[in-house]
């Protein structure tokens, strides 16, 4: 409405041939206007000034932009070793997250194939008391036959709960059978369910040697932490770079799992 009032004040000026400067804008709240100061030819009836209003209008960012951004990987971090070294046992560090990703390996190739071997049962790792054994320091292993592995636990029949605990967390997918001091184990047939809880048990390592990484990770700098002759920038610094270590052992892993994951489901 303001808009069309515009257009009709200026093609009125423009038909009388009016000039701005002939022009004299009074306040609005004024009521008389005398005709003496006013052009003749300026003498139109008063007309309400348009008001002009600026609104602000807050940009959001739109879906695929905010896609676009949180996709964003953060910048590679650079590992200076000369300063991880000052304040941190870097070569222990570094040692036993690529020490986690071995074992990882090793799980895989032992107890996580189509057909589990007598082989991987024996060297079987059994915690006890806080030491761990593999399972033919404990037990007489023997096939009964092609579809059954027999473990005799006669010597040490003690730690059979500890057998028994290391053959269900193995990943291995087997369910062995107690009979006095002697455990059959079943050697599962090579099923796509078979497959499918080979697959889900390759991830449940995965998470238990990632979980190690990160605990070696959160140790290191708890301690770095507790020394308070570092500035908060190398602070900073030096938790980012152990993190970044960290993140490449995990990714490491990550890969092993999905070549893992690819040969036990046969794709």
């Amino acid at each position: 409405m303001y808009v069309r009032k515009v257009f009709s004040i200026l093609r009125y000026v423009s038909t009388r041939e009016l000039h701005f400067t002939n022009l004299k804008l009074l306040p609005r709240h004024a009521k008389t206007i005398d005709a003496a100061q006013i052009p003749p030819l300026a003498r139109v009836t008063e007309l309400p000034i348009p008001i002009l209003c600026t609104l602000q209008f807050r940009g959001y960012a739109k879906g695929k932009d905010k896609k676009k951004e949180k996709g964003k990987k953060a910048g590679k971090v650079e590992v200076n070793e000369a300063q991880l070294r000052e304040v941190i046992n870097f070569d222990a560090v570094n040692s036993n997250m690529q020490k986690a990703v071995q074992q990882m390996k090793e799980d895989y190739i032992k107890h996580l194939s189509l057909r589990s071997t007598s082989g991987a049962i024996e060297t079987l790792r059994v915690h006890i008391d806080g030491a761990e054994h593999e399972l033919q320091e404990l037990a007489q292993i023997s096939r009964k036959n092609p579809k059954t592995i027999v473990v005799n636990m006669i010597a040490f029949p003690q730690t059979i709960p500890d057998v028994l605990k290391a053959i269900e967390n193995s990943g291995m997918n087997l369910n062995p059978q107690q009979d006095g001091t002697t455990l059959f184990i079943p050697i599962p047939k090579v099923t796509k369910e078979h497959r499918e809880n080979l697959s889900k048990n390759a991830k449940t390592l995965f998470i238990k040697y990632r979980d190690s990484i990160r605990d070696i990770q959160n140790n290191t700098i708890k301690k770095l932490k507790r020394q308070s002759d570092i500035s908060k920038d190398d602070m900073f610094a030096i938790q980012t770079q152990v993190t970044a270590i960290a993140d490449k052992y995990i990714a490491e892993a990550d890969k092993l799992l999905a070549t893992k994951q690819k040969e036990l489901l046969g794709e």
